[in-house]
């Protein structure tokens, strides 16, 4: 057990409370349990460092033990017969008293050493730690864990199930809910880091979705866009073309004389509003294409009618999607 806590913060006994706390503040964002993950050396530490802190931030107390008058237990002390101070009766509960290195040191507020780590670990440092006052832990919850995960552009119509793997090697099963969005973040309550004292709740995972773009979808909020790559019999000719959809391919409409730029809109085939549970529309862009191959009969019916004029097309403006 420390028995000096000037030592444990390494300053020397006629330290100012300013010394004392910038000392306090090096060493907890150094021995942190969030930044020391599984690091059981450093968690005893900071707890140490913690709880003289905690002690020497009360200034009767710290008066008390450079008297000689109580032990760094916080216990009073008394000369025996022999000479020298031994323990005396207790006579307080614990030198670093409830609250920790939580509140205030000579009206500085503190609670800024532990907002760096996400709040997870405010009060953590409670009274006892390192053998200082006696005391207990507080009950504190572990930190929270942030991951990614990607999914596809379906698993967010549908809905599906995805393994995310944690840096501690853990793997959890996520459920993604139909409708979930890009950027979305999933909570997993208590699949987080454990308590850094032992005695409270694991904190939360914390999983950010990322929608991998499609293939041939392009989402706009619940709606879905894409290509439809239509032929020029059938765009001169229109009549039934086949168009893919999130739900498989459906055969639609093609007006006769349909060009590029125009849109065929299918009402319901789009993505899903999680707050309405509908889902949106899909609007599919005409595009006209060439073959790969031009056979000889395009080729003679394009030069004949490039000799008679042909025609010059209109300039349209339009905007995909």
């Amino acid at each position: 057990m420390a028995t000096d806590p000037y030592s444990e913060l390494g300053v020397k006994r006629d330290a100012s409370a300013d010394d004392i706390q910038k000392a306090f503040r090096k060493l907890a964002k150094e021995l942190h349990p969030d930044r020391n993950p599984g690091n059981k050396v450093a968690e005893e530490r900071f707890k140490r460092v913690s709880g003289a802190f905690d002690f020497l931030k009360d200034p009767e107390k710290r008066k008390k033990f450079d008297r000689g008058e109580i032990d760094a237990d916080g216990r009073e002390t008394f000369r025996r017969a022999g000479g020298g101070f031994g323990g005396g009766t207790g006579g307080a509960s614990g030198a670093y008293g409830p609250g920790g290195a939580r509140g205030s040191f000579d009206g500085v507020d503190l609670n800024d050493i532990f907002d760096m780590f996400g709040g997870g670990s405010r009060g953590s440092a409670g009274a006892g730690f390192g053998g200082f006052g006696g005391g207990q832990t507080q009950p504190t919850k572990g930190a929270d864990l942030k991951v990614r995960l990607d999914v596809d552009l379906m698993d967010t119509i549908v809905g599906n199930t995805r393994r995310v793997l944690f840096s501690d090697g853990r793997t959890v099963d996520v459920n993604i809910p139909k409708g979930t969005k890009d950027g979305a973040t999933l909570r997993l309550k208590g699949q987080g880091a454990p308590s850094p004292t032992g005695r409270g709740p694991s904190g939360d995972a914390l999983v950010e979705i990322r929608v991998n773009a499609h293939p041939i979808f392009r989402p706009d909020g619940s709606d879905l866009h894409m290509d439809l790559f239509v032929s020029i019999p059938d765009a001169v000719l229109g009549g039934k073309v086949q168009a893919n959809t999130p739900d498989g391919p459906v055969n639609v409409s093609l007006a006769k004389g349909s060009n590029s730029g125009g849109v065929l809109r299918l009402k319901g085939r789009g993505g899903l509003d999680a707050k309405t549970g509908q889902r949106g529309d899909l609007f599919a862009h005409i595009v006209v294409a060439l073959p790969d191959a031009i056979d000889d009969d395009l080729v003679k019916f394009c030069e004949d009618w490039r000799k008679d004029g042909g025609y010059v097309p209109s300039v349209t403006a339009f905007k995909r999607k």
